[in-house]
Formats: C-alpha cells, sequence, structure tokens
C-alpha cells in the first residue's frame, strides 16, 4: 500500500469539490444512530485531517492515523490551527496499534480499497476488532466494481489549478478487479514560474459487498448493515460507494 508522496501537498487543492462537512453529518448520524454521541474515535485514513477535524469540532475525542507522513504534516498544520486536541499516528492500517480501546472507528474516502489482499483485509478488521470498546461500532466505504469498471477505468481525469496540475490515468483489470491509477503532477516552485513534474502510481482492489460481509464476518466483527452511500437505502448495482456498519461482538 503505497503512501502519498508528492500528491500529498496538493491533495486538498483537489479534494476541494469533496463535501466533507456533508460527509461529516452523514458519519455522525450513523454513529449516533448505533450509540455513539460521544467519546473516544479513530479514524483510519485520516489524510490531510479534514474529517477528523470535524468529527473532533462535533465533540468527539479523535485520534487519526495515516501511512503518509506527508498527509499527517498538513493535517498537523491544520490541528495547530484548530487547537483541536487531535492524536495523529503514522502507522499502516493493517497493523496499527493503540494505548488502549475506542467507542467507534470510522474510515471514509475508500482508504480500504488501498488494500490490495483479502487476507489484509481481514487483518485490518480483527485491528479494529481488537481495539474498539465491547458492542463498539466500525463505520466504512468502499468504492465499488461498478465505479471502477463502469465510471473510472480506462478514463482520464485532468485538472488545472494556478499553483499545480494534474493528469490522473486510469486502468480497471477486469479479471485481477484492480484500478491502477497513473498521476502526472505539476506542482509551481514557489513565487517562480517553473513548475515541477511528480510521478506517482496508486492501486486499488474492488471488492463485492459479499467478500466484504464475509471478512467481516471471520474476523470476529459482527456485519451489522451496507448503505448505498448517503442514504438509509440498500446498495443498488449502480452503486458507486457502499457505506458498512459492523459491530464489535466480543474478543
Amino acid at each position: 500500500m503505497e503512501a502519498y508522496t508528492s500528491f500529498a501537498s496538493v491533495y486538498d487543492t483537489f479534494m476541494d469539490n469533496i463535501p466533507y462537512e456533508e460527509w461529516s453529518v452523514y458519519v455522525k448520524e450513523l454513529l449516533k444512530e448505533y450509540g455513539v454521541s460521544e467519546g473516544l474515535v479513530l479514524e483510519l485514513g485520516c489524510g490531510t485531517g479534514t474529517m477528523t477535524e470535524l468529527l473532533s469540532a462535533s465533540g468527539y475525542d479523535m485520534i487519526g492515523i495515516d501511512n503518509s507522513e506527508e498527509m499527517l504534516e498538513i493535517a498537523l498544520e491544520k490541528k495547530l490551527s484548530s487547537g483541536h486536541d487531535i492524536l495523529y499516528l503514522s502507522q499502516d492500517m493493517r497493523e496499527f496499534e493503540l494505548y488502549g480501546t475506542v467507542k467507534a472507528v470510522v474510515s471514509i474516502c475508500d482508504s480500504v480499497n488501498y488494500i490490495m489482499e483479502e487476507e489484509e483485509l481481514m487483518t485490518v478488521f480483527k485491528l479494529v476488532n481488537n481495539y474498539l470498546d465491547p458492542r463498539g461500532i466500525f463505520i466504512f466505504d468502499f468504492n465499488t466494481i461498478y465505479k471502477y469498471r463502469e465510471l473510472l477505468g480506462d478514463r482520464t481525469i485532468a485538472e488545472q489549478r494556478e499553483e499545480c496540475s494534474f493528469i490522473w490515468d486510469n486502468y480497471y483489470y477486469e479479471e485481477e478487479e484492480v484500478n491502477e491509477y497513473e498521476l502526472s503532477l505539476f506542482i509551481r516552485e514557489g513565487e517562480s514560474e517553473y513548475y515541477r513534474k511528480y510521478e506517482e502510481t496508486h492501486y486499488q482492489r474492488a471488492y463485492h459487498l459479499e467478500t466484504i460481509k464475509g471478512l467481516i464476518e471471520q474476523s470476529g466483527l459482527e456485519y451489522i448493515t451496507a448503505y448505498d452511500a448517503f442514504t438509509h437505502e440498500e446498495p443498488r448495482e449502480n452503486s458507486e460507494r457502499i457505506y458498512v456498519i459492523a459491530r464489535e461482538r466480543g474478543k
């Protein structure tokens, strides 16, 4: 699982079309619906800390874990600006460690799709189960096969901004159910008129909901339900993102 490096410095710029505040309202509604209205919450794959900050502002005691030190540096800058008491840890979600348990774990923006092997994803689920309070809640989302195959695969996306631009080539490999992202970044150097080119390659694994359910149950967690993202409706064949809710059911 490759960490964001060069892309970290411009990640928030290119993600400014993501309605994080609306997403946070949805996540908070789910947390409260399943009994977590306060207390210690862990975000896995927290990135630059946008969601972590929003949940902290809503009264949750937040821990954020990410594998990219570059992303966490930006998250720490946000923490310094907001004054929120957030603990950030630079760890791989496949082998993360905490000092104690938490009331809930959340993971958004398709972080679990970066786990390429089913065995490794089950390891993540086992760790989540281990660090949840009794009957604690796990909420996460994932991109669907439909999204990779029909909307992203074999498509090029490009954006140009004043300080940076990118070309994002997607390739979906049907047999392996893997989406490859080739990123070409052009980032302005300070106040100069010159841009430096960076290249990164990322991979995401597409998962069937039934596979996710099976891994949850094998890990010791209790599968509760799944929703078409940002609704309380069952996932559809053309769902692009699915939210899953699971629960700790005994170590």
